[in-house]
């Protein structure tokens, strides 16, 4: 079941964040697990970007159920979504993650900004 708390999105199959990306025209969805220490830095950095906003959300991947999905191979990474359609990406990179230049860059290229 999904559970959103603070758009933060809790999936435990991949039919309820397919569910979300259909719900919504344009989504920005940060992929992150509560293990990795490169997300539980960049968490911070998303939400002050999500702050309210409905367009931004965050999955906790403890699983790996997205990250299968949508061939993610390091955490964090940020998907952007277009009608449904996964259109760009931003990924993190291993031993570094993400910083928040890259975020703020990749937010006006998705022209959410």
């Amino acid at each position: 079941m999904a559970l959103r708390e603070n758009n933060h999105l809790i999936i435990t199959n991949r039919s309820d964040l397919e569910t979300v990306i259909k719900a919504n025209e344009r989504l920005l969805v940060l992929v992150f697990a509560s293990w990795c220490p490169f997300c539980r830095r960049f968490l911070p950095v998303f939400e002050k970007y999500a702050h309210g906003r409905e367009d931004f959300w965050s999955v906790q991947d403890d699983e790996e159920i997205v990250a299968e999905a949508y061939g993610i191979n390091c955490i964090p990474t940020v998907l952007f979504f277009e009608k449904g359609e996964l259109t760009k990406r931003l990924d993190g990179q291993p031993g570094i993650g993400l910083r928040e230049e890259e975020l703020a860059a990749f937010i006006e290229r998705c022209g959410l900004a």
